[in-house]
């Protein structure tokens, strides 16, 4: 005797796992893009000090010094990713699959899984691209990971980068490695403000963030960086959902977003970016 079982479906979606951005806390919109497909930012040279002359003997009897000139060049940015994405949802498939086709969510599902994720995954490239401060790659091991970081915030004191705001970013990997280190002692007691938007620590004076290694360049093992070194426009969002449009029974999504990421050149020694050597 055959027995055919029921199958049941559930009007339940099993969507993937996604993390929320984190760019924000790294970057900054300090400029403008209306209007523009490019900007230009100016660059000023200073002078160098000299013994004052007081009794005016020096050339052209100046008491300052020679008078010497300023440069002033400019950095040139152009937005360079102008991306889309479009996808037809049919009615009948909508109402077969117990409503879980509906264009909103599919729209949602997009930007979730697919646009957050590549807007991150470019603009923290560039940033290790573009760094001030890149060290020849090491192993990174609970014993070591806390030197190293300190050696990372040392070189931006030492470039004069402000003390207050940097945010060191790591992969769960590395956050595994500074839990385990005997060295590090880790500041939990996060404002809730600051939780939301992802911060988990803060470590010898700079929040502490995770973010997924998928979204960062092979090979990642920290960064510190603050935020005032990379701008990170996103001159245009636009999403649409088209119901019955021409040759299309149901729904027709379209998506564009035009955003980059720009490292200001006198701003460079702002980001520190250590690379890992895997052990074999």
């Amino acid at each position: 005797m055959a027995i055919q079982l029921a199958t049941k479906f559930e009007p339940y979606v099993d969507e993937k796992f996604t993390a929320e951005s984190k760019k924000s806390l790294l970057t900054n919109n300090d400029f403008d893009w209306t209007g523009a497909h490019t900007i230009k930012v100016y660059k000023v040279t200073t002078v160098t000090m000299n013994d004052y002359d007081r009794a005016g003997t020096g050339e052209n009897n100046s008491r300052y010094g020679q008078i010497q000139g300023l440069d002033a060049t400019t950095e040139e940015f152009t937005l360079t990713k102008d991306r889309s994405f479009t996808f037809a949802i049919d009615k009948l498939d909508v109402d077969e699959t117990k409503q879980q086709l509906q264009g909103a969510s599919a729209l949602a599902r997009q930007q979730r899984e697919v646009v957050i994720p590549e807007v991150d995954s470019y603009t923290y490239s560039v940033m290790c691209t573009k760094a001030g401060h890149k060290p020849d790659a090491v192993t990174l091991t609970k014993d070591n990971i806390y030197l190293e970081i300190i050696k990372g915030n040392a070189a931006l004191d030492n470039a004069e980068v402000p003390e207050t705001g940097r945010i060191i970013t790591v992969t769960p990997d590395v956050y595994l490695l500074m839990k385990q280190c005997k060295d590090i002692t880790m500041e939990t007691d996060i404002g809730n403000d600051m939780r939301i938007r992802g911060v988990i620590a803060n470590l010898d004076g700079a929040s502490v963030i995770k973010v997924p290694a998928s979204r960062l360049p092979e090979n990642f093992g920290f960064m510190i960086a603050h935020p005032c070194a990379t701008v990170a426009p996103t001159k245009l969002e636009d999403y649409k959902i088209h119901e019955n449009p021409p040759g299309i029974s149901g729904s027709l999504v379209e998506g564009r977003i035009c955003y980059d990421a720009f490292v200001l050149g006198n701003k460079a020694n702002a980001i520190y970016y250590q690379q890992n050597v895997a052990t074999v």
